[in-house]
């Protein structure tokens, strides 16, 4: 008898492991087998992931990958949560099309040459460390060089997606399709009254869009409603905020929002990890008063800031701020493009130079012109002005300084509780940061906004404040000469 069960367990083994051959997971001493894997892509729970399809990884998170050497394996990418993805391995010369909402399902193919545990991974910037990474395992010894030479990487030809950080910097005409995307620094509602604790509701849609970054160059701004910095938001201490943030359709990344007014994990970044064409909603009670900043807060947060995703939200202390004749809402950040500034033509980013921290571009109001040629601030001689100013960045400290002006007070780093300096010159502004400024004006002419890091100048970095009025000899007298450059 046991020789007869030993006679059926053979060929049932035999048709068994036959059977494994060229599935996902299975091992067999067969020749180089053909392997396919479906990953589908997620985001839930504030992190990013692969899915896999189908076979013994159905369900798993960031499966590991079976192969063997001279193996070739495909790996079908689908979307299931509507943001940009794609598929990296490296260590395998592999990397895949990008994959979204508004894509069909990406396939790559690529015949494995050596043995090893290699990370796959989304090569999309901060979407592996938002948690997009597993392993493809390859078991057996490294191909020959000739047998290398003779089968080529499948993926090395036509599947291989180079980054705009590693290609020439050669930039596509000019986008026609543009938004105006300049935040007119009028554009904030006026002071509040006085008012018992109440909830008040904020709508904030992230955009991706087209726009004048300088003359005859544009890019692909990621916003806030639309325009760079977000809207200004004014509430009082005390009250509840009802955030609700959608994130547009066309959008092809996640977007979420971290604000730096919020007691509370994340400033509300893990409530609002938002897919395209979906909402999420959280709220949050107002303690402390000053002027905060937000921004997007999703993988890689610099990424999104620097693409134009911040803005400013004043929480007024309860007695309200000092009486002035008029407010402006500036702010300063930095834009990194693969093209040179000054470049014509639709540019893009270039996140090795943002690594790197060297932008080419430094703007006020999101472009260069923003706030001289295109949507200058204008008051009169008399008036006393409050400038709310913020530095999205993200990575520079701002030295904000008015050519031919003092600040009456300053708010230091937006402190609206503490006594206010007075008779400043310059104010330091950390990147994430804000400050509130006020000051008189005695005599009409045309006054600088800049960053007193002033080879900024060069780059972009500007506005004026125009004002109007009658002359004031007593005060400031001349004749004016060539070459002043003000």
């Amino acid at each position: 008898m046991k020789n007869h069960k030993l006679y059926l367990i053979v060929p049932l083994l035999a048709v068994l492991l036959a059977g494994c051959a060229g599935l996902p997971g299975g091992a067999n001493d067969a020749g180089p087998q053909k392997i396919t894997y479906t990953l589908k892509t997620d985001m839930s729970h504030g992190g990013m992931q692969y899915i896999g399809v189908g076979g013994n990884i159905a369900g798993q998170t960031n499966p590991t990958l079976i192969a063997k050497v001279g193996d070739t394996v495909t790996v079908n990418l689908t979307s299931s949560d509507g943001v940009e993805h794609n598929f990296a391995a490296p260590d395998l010369s592999v990397q895949s099309g990008p994959i979204s909402n508004q894509t069909s399902p990406v396939s790559i193919s690529f015949i494995v040459d050596k043995p090893g545990s290699f990370p796959y991974f989304c090569s999309i910037p901060g979407h592996r460390e938002a948690g997009m990474e597993g392993k493809l395992v390859v078991s057996g010894q490294a191909l020959p060089v000739t047998a290398q030479a003779a089968q080529p990487n499948a993926a090395s030809a036509t599947n291989m997606n180079v980054s705009a950080a590693s290609s020439a910097p050669t930039a596509a005409p000019a986008a026609t399709d543009l938004v105006d995307i300049v935040r007119d620094p009028t554009d904030l509602p006026g002071p509040l009254a006085s008012h018992a604790p109440t909830t008040v509701r904020v709508d904030l849609e992230t955009k991706e869009v087209n726009g004048q970054l300088a003359d005859g160059t544009t890019y692909n701004y990621w916003t806030f409603n639309g325009q760079v910095p977000g809207p200004f938001i004014r509430i009082s201490v005390g009250d509840t905020v009802e955030v609700h943030l959608k994130n547009n359709a066309s959008s092809h990344m996640a977007h979420s929002v971290d604000f730096h007014a919020v007691t509370g994990p994340g400033g509300g970044a893990v409530f609002t990890s938002t897919a395209p064409g979906q909402e999420t909603m959280f709220t949050f009670k107002a303690l402390i008063p000053g002027l905060f900043v937000y921004h997007c807060a999703t993988p890689m947060v610099a990424e999104h800031i620097a693409n134009g995703m911040y803005g400013l939200i004043l929480v007024e202390p309860q007695e309200g701020l000092p009486k002035v004749d008029r407010e402006f809402y500036v702010m300063q950040g930095e834009i990194y493009t693969a093209g040179k500034f000054g470049d014509k033509g639709q540019q893009v980013e270039d996140v090795q130079k943002l690594l790197d921290e060297k932008p080419e571009y430094f703007v006020l109001n999101g472009a260069v012109g923003a706030l001289t040629t295109q949507k200058p601030l204008k008051a009169k001689v008399g008036e006393t002005i409050r400038i709310f100013y913020g530095v999205g960045g993200p990575n520079y400290i701002s030295s904000f300084h008015i050519i031919g002006e003092m600040f009456d007070r300053v708010y230091d780093q937006a402190s609206l509780t503490s006594a206010p300096l007075t008779d400043v010159q310059t104010t330091l502004v950390p990147p994430g940061g804000a400050t509130v400024v006020e000051l008189s004006l005695q005599v009409p002419g045309r006054y600088i906004l800049v960053d007193h890091a002033l080879s900024r100048l060069q780059r972009g970095l500007a506005g004026y404040l125009l004002v109007d009025g009658p002359a004031a000899p007593d005060i400031f007298d001349g004749t004016p000469m060539p070459g002043s450059g003000h």
